[in-house]
């Protein structure tokens, strides 16, 4: 069974930490997005030094390239990728069912390979099999996220995750006593909660995934944050208080952090602030900036002043607007590790704020200044 230590609870929010093989995870805590085994634009050194706890890798991407096997004859994904720390995977079911020629049955999915055609098969036995040879010590049940709003629709794609989420659960037990028996490290599966805004759906999954026999839980299928607190309290109040709960792609927007620690939530993970780091969207505590706008042209100072990351301790908007109209990479590196120090110490301070008691003081300064009309 996964380790997960409560030190504090304030309401549905609470302190803790997640104990793996390759570590412990103070939570709350943001997951760096590493998709396809690299978070964009940085070094595993880097997400070290910028307080990267742990990171979460795709199953989707990773059997497509490099192959689940190679990843097994390197030792995992912590060896393959030099993280000696913890690491999640999501199964990739979002990436497999957007696909425009995905073929969906009671079975599994087909479907084939945007980088060669190649024809590929995942139901939710092969992807516990992919996950395990991935070697991700938090693993993702296999789950079909609904492509339409339509009630129908989202019921019959939560009772069909919930019919894959036994299957994985069988298959995960014979592949824990397998992993065992050779000695290997333990690895852990989550249920995955969905029902998408219909929180009578929500309870039911919830409802539905607190009997099973899984280490913690994922809630997917959120996009936006209207009405994430009341889904969350949903949730979290019948999920097992005793097991982590993570928020699976949210963590763009400040306030989603703040929403999902505050209802429960110990571990988030989204690919927002490098994309928008790639694009020239920093964030500050005012709100984000656009730095290729002219006038930051011959601003001198830090993109954040007071950040102490390795773009801001070092170099000036002046010069990440000069690096990003040359369309110089280093632009998006430097982008790149200043939000996701950003998003990465925002929880951090969540989490300090939460043990200290200071938590709700914490959030009305952070969200009122960050979203004032002000702006920069």
């Amino acid at each position: 069974m996964l380790k997960f230590e409560i030190s504090k609870k304030e309401g549905l929010a609470r302190v803790g930490k997640i104990i793996t093989p390759h570590g412990e995870i103070k939570t709350p805590a943001f997951v760096g997005a590493a998709t396809k085994g690299t978070v964009k634009a940085l070094t595993m050194k880097e997400m070290r030094e910028l307080g990267s706890q742990a990171i979460l890798a795709n199953t989707y991407h990773l059997l497509l390239a490099p192959g689940v096997e190679l990843l097994r004859q390197a030792g995992g994904l912590s060896n393959f990728s030099n993280f000696p720390f913890p690491t999640f995977s999501d199964s990739g079911g979002f990436q497999i069912f957007s696909l425009p020629d995905v073929k969906i049955t009671e079975e599994g999915a087909k479907f084939r390979s945007v980088l060669n055609g190649d024809k590929f098969e995942m139901t939710p036995e092969s992807s516990m099999r992919a996950q395990w040879g991935i070697g991700a010590d938090i693993h993702m049940a296999f789950d079909h996220l609904a492509k339409s709003e339509d009630k129908g629709e989202m019921r019959k794609a939560m009772e069909r995750t919930h019919r894959w989420l036994e299957r994985c659960v069988l298959e995960n037990k014979k592949l824990r006593e397998e992993a065992a028996n050779r000695g290997e490290n333990e690895q852990f599966l989550y249920a995955v909660v969905q029902g998408g805004t219909f929180l009578d759906l929500r309870r039911e999954s919830a409802e539905f995934c607190a009997k099973q026999e899984v280490d913690g839980f994922g809630i997917g299928g959120v996009f936006v944050a209207d009405g994430m607190g009341e889904m969350l309290e949903t949730v979290d109040s019948i999920l097992p208080e005793g097991k982590p709960r993570h928020l699976l792609g949210m963590g763009q927007e400040p306030r989603d952090l703040f929403i999902g620690a505050e209802f429960g939530i110990d571990t988030f993970d989204c690919v927002g602030p490098t994309r928008m780091a790639r694009n020239g969207s920093l964030y500050t505590l005012d709100g984000r900036i656009n730095i290729k706008n002219a006038k930051f042209k011959e601003d001198f100072s830090p993109v954040l002043e007071g950040c102490d990351c390795e773009c801001c301790k070092n170099h000036t908007r002046a010069y990440l607007h000069h690096l990003f109209k040359a369309d110089e990479i280093t632009a998006k590196v430097l982008a790149s590790i200043h939000n996701e120090h950003f998003v990465v110490s925002t929880v951090d301070k969540i989490r300090e704020t939460l043990q200290s008691g200071e938590f709700q003081g914490y959030k009305q300064e952070f969200l009122g200044r960050y979203y004032s009309d002000s702006g920069v």
